[in-house]
């Protein structure tokens, strides 16, 4: 919608998500992930934490029981959406806020782990994936285990041969190379 602030965050999962159904049947997942800046003092030679951000998050329908099934309590994630502000009062008579995000977008940080993406296939649409992630000491991404219909694109092997059709990532003739093709 037009007027919506929209973020991303990268943050470490703060507990595990909650999946839940409303009584019509749409999952949301719910989970909280903190982010800490770090500076590099020069003086000092050292990282310096900032002050942590702490932010609820919430994502709607299929990738809701993704996120459930994917994601784990400290893994790295990067999340975008919308940003919203909720008002209430405690039972003192304290009006408070809190800041959420309307989760659109969310996955793995691959800056010190890797993940492998398979493509969830489930009725009712939505598209989605599940994450197999390792190295990084942060644990494992678990999901997907439904094998892709015959037609889907996702599952489709890589060209093989020369040129690989106009494939600029595929390998040149004679030989690969470490080198993006531009």
């Amino acid at each position: 919608m037009a007027g919506e602030t929209v973020i991303t965050v990268v943050g470490n999962l703060v507990d595990e998500p909650e999946l839940r159904f409303t009584p019509s049947g749409a999952a949301v997942a719910n989970f909280r992930i903190a982010s800490t800046p770090r500076t590099f003092d020069r003086q000092s030679g050292e990282w310096r934490d900032g002050d942590t951000l702490f932010l609820g998050c919430a994502v709607w329908r299929q990738a809701a029981e993704n996120v459930a099934e994917s994601l784990q309590k400290g893994m790295r994630v990067i999340v975008q959406g919308r940003l919203k502000s909720r008002q209430y009062e405690t039972r003192e008579g304290e009006k408070r806020t809190v800041f959420e995000i309307d989760v659109d977008e969310v996955g793995p940080s691959l800056r010190s782990a890797t993940a492998k993406v398979t493509k969830a296939s489930r009725s009712g649409g939505g598209g989605g994936g599940g994450y197999q992630q390792g190295g990084g000491g942060q644990g494992g991404f678990s999901g997907g285990g439904q094998q892709a219909p015959a037609n889907d694109p996702w599952s489709s092997p890589a060209p093989q041969g020369g040129n690989a059709g106009n494939d600029p990532w595929a390998s040149p003739a004679g030989g690969s190379t470490d080198e993006p093709p531009f």
